[in-house]
């Protein structure tokens, strides 16, 4: 078993206590996001838990106490991008904080297990080309001793992300401005010694040598956890989605980031009061587990091919 931590929420932000206590409890409790009062119990043992993929725009909160997971394959999603407190409302400042807190994690726990994400990207009258270029070439310099690859997606305006953005006039980019920032981003990644693929791109980018990511990436869990998965797709995400299996233990309308462009936060007041509810020693990622509410332990297993493994 995969954990997802999370693409609901930035449970390394805002809830990296909780996390360690459910790992030093050995299991979490997750409210189905479709039916809130059905709550399912997932033990969280390194003897079913085969690899963690955090996502993150903000890791500071878990980086001094990560030899806690040692036990756990895992490696980090970290998204780093190009935009200012109108568009990040809450994220702390790029230079100041995230950045030193990229390089500082990275050093911890090593480049292969740290992920740049500079994603989702748009354009507007301040946010232009130009910008894209100038930021992103500016971080490669940055963070070229610090990670393998960099993950790019563009904004998907869903209802909620339309509706968010709105005051940014934001738009989204053309097939030839597409391939232009990407011929730029390849050269200025290349020459740092960083690779680029895509996150889930209706765009065809394989003229420019751009293949479609694995976010939560089998081979990139087999390679650090020094096993073979026998695991699938995921058939819940987007057909050109590649990622593995996994179970998200995040949820929904939680995250403070205040991103505009975030699609998991429908409405910043409500994810400001579910997180108003947080007790980290709850097993549930906010509020309780209510007398009358009934709580089913998920079945789940290891996907370590054993067989493969001694081979």
């Amino acid at each position: 078993m995969i954990i997802s931590a999370s693409r609901r929420t930035d449970i390394p932000s805002y809830y990296s206590e909780w996390f360690y206590n459910r790992i030093k409890e050995g299991y979490v409790c997750v409210r189905n996001p479709m039916n809130i009062h059905q709550i399912s119990k997932i033990d969280l043992s390194p003897d079913v838990v085969d690899g963690i993929v955090f996502w993150t725009k903000n890791p500071i909160p878990m980086i001094d106490r990560v030899s806690e997971l040692e036990k756990y394959t895992y490696y980090f999603q970290f998204t780093l991008n190009a935009y200012g407190k109108d568009v990040e409302p809450n994220v702390p400042s790029k230079s100041d904080f995230i950045i030193p807190a990229f390089q500082k994690l990275s050093s911890i726990i090593g480049k292969d297990r740290v992920v740049w994400r500079y994603d989702p990207i748009f354009i507007n009258e301040h946010y232009t080309i130009d910008y894209h270029k100038k930021f992103f070439q500016a971080l490669c310099t940055k963070l070229s001793k610090y990670t393998e690859k960099c993950t790019v997606s563009f904004v998907d305006l869903y209802r909620n992300t339309a509706r968010n953005t709105k005051p940014l006039n934001i738009r989204t980019l053309t097939n030839d401005e597409v391939l232009e920032l990407m011929s730029f981003f390849i050269s200025a990644a290349k020459e740092q010694g960083i690779y680029i693929d895509t996150c889930a791109e209706e765009y065809d980018l394989s003229s420019l040598g751009i293949s479609h990511a694995c976010c939560i990436d089998k081979q990139r869990l087999e390679r650090l956890g020094n096993y073979m998965l026998n695991i699938g797709k995921d058939k819940n995400q987007r057909g050109v989605c590649g990622c593995i299996e996994s179970i998200d233990i995040g949820m929904y309308n939680t995250c403070k980031n205040g991103c505009a462009y975030c699609y998991a936060n429908y409405n910043s007041s409500l994810a400001s009061r579910n997180h108003s509810l947080h007790n980290p020693n709850s097993p549930l990622i906010y509020g309780e587990i209510g007398d009358n509410e009934k709580v089913s332990i998920r079945k789940v297993r290891s996907n370590v091919d054993f067989q493969m493994r001694l081979i």
